[in-house]
């Protein structure tokens, strides 16, 4: 029983009501008169409390205030801690790249089989373990596109190009050794020349960008209609340098050459040259 009525003792005090009055010092008139609990002033005093804390936090947190607090970076500071990790990346790896040539080169004087470069050019990024997978949804698109080119008029059948572009100057896209010709009997459109790791891939005549996407099976591609009804097509790009849309001039650069895709044994550029929807011999046309 004591404990219960200390407790109710200890509540009615917080309810206990309270006259506040303020006097003036000279007349002694009643300027004030406030009737209170201590359960009122504690509330007033708490909601006053969270109020301000939560002025400040927003007063911190969203506006450039926050800068005046001792220790915490302004934004130029923090612009300046970007660009120094952007280029201790890049010097880690040029430091990366010279211990591979020199340990190359060393090989080499032993008489051993140098590392392949490009393979190790980065070395933070793991490929392995990509699988691609076809869904669903592109195997209906593909059924549909088959479909839909079984009864187009237009077959190639080995017929000769036209001499309207016989007088043509092609700029060579990339220079390398061809690897694989031209041979419409195994549907091979085109030739593969490889190149230099990291190598530019640049348009072979002025032209338009009416495709820069990626395939499962040729990876980044990059195709351009010229004049005459040309189309140049670029395909395993290991990056696109334009997107679709773009109007490129002849020698400007369009992609990285690169190993990107299934259908690809390593790295190189896969050259496409049309004329009339018709595939052309590249190497009629240019010097490679």
């Amino acid at each position: 029983m004591s404990k219960s009525k200390s407790g109710r003792s200890f509540l009615e005090k917080f309810r206990h009501k309270y006259r506040l009055s303020i006097y003036r010092d000279e007349t002694y008139e009643e300027v004030l008169n406030l009737r209170l609990s201590r359960l009122n002033v504690f509330t007033l005093v708490g909601a006053t409390t969270l109020v301000f804390l939560i002025i400040v936090i927003s007063i911190i947190a969203y506006t450039p205030a926050r800068e005046f607090i001792p220790g915490y970076p302004d934004a130029e500071t923090i612009n300046n801690i970007y660009k120094n990790a952007l280029l201790l990346d890049s010097l880690e790896a040029e430091i990366r790249k010279r211990d591979l040539y020199f340990n190359n080169l060393k090989k080499i004087v032993s008489g051993e089989k140098p590392d392949d470069l490009s393979n190790n050019y980065d070395s933070g990024k793991t490929y392995e373990n990509i699988k691609f997978t076809r869904s669903s949804e592109d195997s209906m698109l593909r059924d549909m596109i088959e479909q839909d080119g079984q009864y187009d008029l237009l077959i190639y059948s080995g017929r000769k190009p036209v001499s309207s572009i016989t007088l043509t100057h092609f700029f060579t896209p990339i220079k390398g050794l061809v690897t694989n010709s031209f041979n419409t009997a195994n549907n091979h459109y085109g030739v593969d020349i490889v190149a230099a790791p990291n190598e530019v891939v640049k348009a072979t005549l002025d032209g338009t960008i009416i495709l820069a996407s990626w395939t499962i099976e040729t990876g980044y591609v990059i195709m351009i209609q010229h004049e005459n009804n040309l189309v140049s097509v670029y395909k395993h790009n290991a990056e696109l340098l334009k997107r679709q849309g773009d109007f490129v001039r002849v020698g400007e650069p369009i992609a990285i050459v690169g190993n990107s895709g299934e259908l690809t044994t390593g790295p190189h550029l896969h050259f496409e040259l049309w004329h009339n929807s018709t595939p052309l011999n590249p190497i009629d046309y240019i010097t490679f």
